[in-house]
């Protein structure tokens, strides 16, 4: 049943194919890192027509197990200039999967077409006729179903926001259908630009944000892909009672842990900003400090009253995608009940909020309402703006301004588009050298000088300055001292690498993450192997091999793997710490799986797993 869907836009065809034998092991991210290492050229432009768009689907994906549906999109990042994989819930996963795809490959560049491949469309965008430097006619649809795979014209949606041209999808192909597709940002090809998803509700707000993979889908002339299911069905179990008795033992912990029953679902990811600033590590005015003082009115427990007292469209808990127990998610309403954006999370607040001097959560979420429509990362976009404040560009505290220039990212103006090339670009373009960020990747919520396991994880991740690699903030350790901090975010990130290998979402681990038993028993029931519970641990390091491979190829260095200078000089206060993991701690982290991967000769890094 598992296929790989290739699609190359140049020559204008489809294909489905069976998943090679050596990809058998791998979903999620780690399919992501094997597709590039054997197909991508390292040296190649990230928007050129040698990089790959890859979505994957978990190794749990189209199975009745919750929180096992998240979507990835991966290929060399035009941020970095690495390997990247972001993730989404949604649903478009579980409908892919359905289909019988693990993989869809998008190949080639529309601007390339094969001589025998005739323009399809005449559309427009405000990136210029056809899409910037896109010329007239490469703006298609992919649509996936069991009958039917073509590309279709879609002009009619060149420069449509990310709401409208998810309407007008919807309208075209049914209330049903599962969609990828890109705003104003993407089809500019900007490096900060996502790729939206739908939710469960049908609201294109799911998003695989980070590293600039719009900027690739538009690089591929695809505005939008479209799944629909009929037909489909759930992968088969080859062990059923004992996936269901696993199933049973999962959801109970999730259930029962404090964490994903009760925080989560009740004040959402936003239950971080408090904790954040209570540990001195909530970004503010540009990394500037670790508390904000008006950190109790964009909190986790002010957004939960919020909702409550104004109803309407409102949702406290709300899924984003069927089955999730969590429910994580929300619908923010404004004072008239009517919604401004679903989710408003913990990252968007930190970035969009503290870090521009915002305490405002009516105009923290109407920011986000207008990246999302954009198409662009609100962590990365949070964190440019706040370079270009403190460069005198803005004011801090200025959520009018910081609209009008997301604005101008839509319209592709040289301020818009130097601000949707991302924070070091906008730091480069006005000399300041404090621009939080590594690899290329603006850094998420977490102050890494107040929360220095994290900062191990910016500084070493293959992802770039990415939260979700390996977040660390929960481990009970001093978080201002430097030892341990290096074992721990290794730990964490291998863990986090194997689950999202299985297409797990990030937060059922806080009380699943150590539980290999029950999660290799899962895999074992789905796939009728043998595999012990160390195979979680290995499966995690061998996809961490395959992406720090991946970097060295590409010209990466151990000196990468640095937070920025400032940070080890600048007190940042309350605590007045500085990063201070020594250079030789962040050199270890991976220096074993670096010396197993640099021995491999050819491009193909073998997967060697327990039997």
């Amino acid at each position: 049943m598992d296929q790989i869907l290739r699609v190359n836009v140049s020559r204008g065809t489809i294909a489905a194919e069976p998943l090679p034998e050596s990809w058998r092991e791998l979903g999620g991210r780690g399919l992501v890192a094997r597709i590039a290492m054997d197909e991508i050229p390292p040296d190649c432009h990230p928007l050129g027509p040698h990089n790959k768009l890859i979505f994957t689907v978990g190794l749990l994906a189209a199975t009745p197990l919750p929180c096992s549906g998240r979507l990835s999109a991966g290929g060399k990042s035009p941020l970095t200039g690495g390997i990247k994989e972001s993730n989404a819930g949604g649903i478009l996963a579980a409908k892919l999967a359905r289909l019988g795809f693990r993989a869809l490959v998008v190949e080639g560049d529309s601007r390339c077409l094969a001589p025998d491949v005739p323009e399809l469309n005449s559309g427009t965008s405000g990136h210029g006729e056809g899409g910037e430097g896109g010329g007239p006619g490469r703006w298609q649809v992919l649509y996936i179903s069991r009958d039917r795979l073509e590309l279709r014209p879609a002009g009619d949606l060149a420069g449509l926001g990310v709401y409208a041209a998810a309407a007008k999808l919807r309208d075209a192909f049914g209330p049903k259908a599962a969609l990828a597709l890109v705003g104003p940002a993407g089809e500019g090809r900007l490096p900060a630009a996502g790729i939206a998803t739908l939710d469960k509700d049908g609201s294109p707000s799911r998003y695989c944000a980070r590293g600039g993979m719009g900027a690739v889908m538009g690089a591929k002339g695809l505005k939008a892909i479209v799944v629909d299911e009929a037909g489909g069905a759930n992968l088969p179990l080859a062990h059923r009672e004992a996936f269901r008795a696993a199933m049973g033992r999962y959801t109970e912990i999730l259930q029962t842990n404090p964490q994903t029953s009760q925080v989560y679902t009740f004040y959402g990811t936003a239950a971080m900003v408090s904790m954040a600033n209570t540990y001195g590590g909530l970004p503010t005015c540009n990394f500037s400090s670790g508390q904000f003082p008006g950190a109790e009115a964009i909190s986790g427990e002010r957004l939960h009253d919020l909702i409550l007292e104004r109803g309407g469209e409102g949702d406290l808990t709300h899924a984003c995608m069927p089955g999730c127990v969590i429910k994580c998610s929300n619908v923010f309403a404004g004072p008239d009940g009517k919604v401004i954006v679903s989710p408003l999370e913990y990252e968007t607040i930190g970035l969009l909020g503290s870090n521009l001097g915002l305490a405002d959560l009516d105009a923290i979420a109407r920011l986000n309402w207008l990246c999302n429509d954009v198409g662009l990362d609100t962590i990365e976009i949070g964190a440019a703006l706040a370079v270009a404040a403190e460069a005198g560009v803005l004011d801090f505290g200025d959520a009018v301004a910081a609209a009008r220039i997301i604005e101008e990212a839509r319209e592709g103006t040289p301020p818009g588009r130097l601000v949707g090339s991302g924070a070091m670009a906008v730091g480069r373009a006005f000399g300041n050298i404090r621009v939080p960020a590594v690899k290329g990747q603006a850094m998420s919520a977490y102050e890494p000088r107040a929360v220095k396991g994290t900062g191990v994880t910016y500084a070493t991740s293959p992802q770039g300055a990415d939260h979700t690699a390996g977040l660390t903030i929960r481990a009970k350790i001093d978080h201002l001292k430097p030892e341990g901090q290096a074992a721990l975010s290794k730990k964490t990130q291998v863990n986090v690498a194997a689950f999202d290998t299985m297409g797990l979402c990030l937060f059922v681990t806080p009380a699943v993450g150590w539980e290999h038993q029950v999660m290799v028993d899962l895999l074992n029931a789905r796939f009728g192997s043998r595999r012990p519970p160390e195979y979680i641990t290995e499966l995690g390091r061998q996809v961490l091999g395959l992406e720090l491979e991946f970097n060295r190829r590409a010209g990466f260095l151990p000196l990468d793997d640095r937070l920025p200078e400032f940070m080890a000089q600048e007190a940042l206060p309350p605590h007045q710490v500085v990063f201070d993991v020594s250079g030789e701690d962040l050199a270890g982290v991976f220096e074993d799986l670096r010396g197993q991967v640099n021995g491999f000769r050819n491009s193909k890094f073998e997967i060697r797993l327990p039997p």
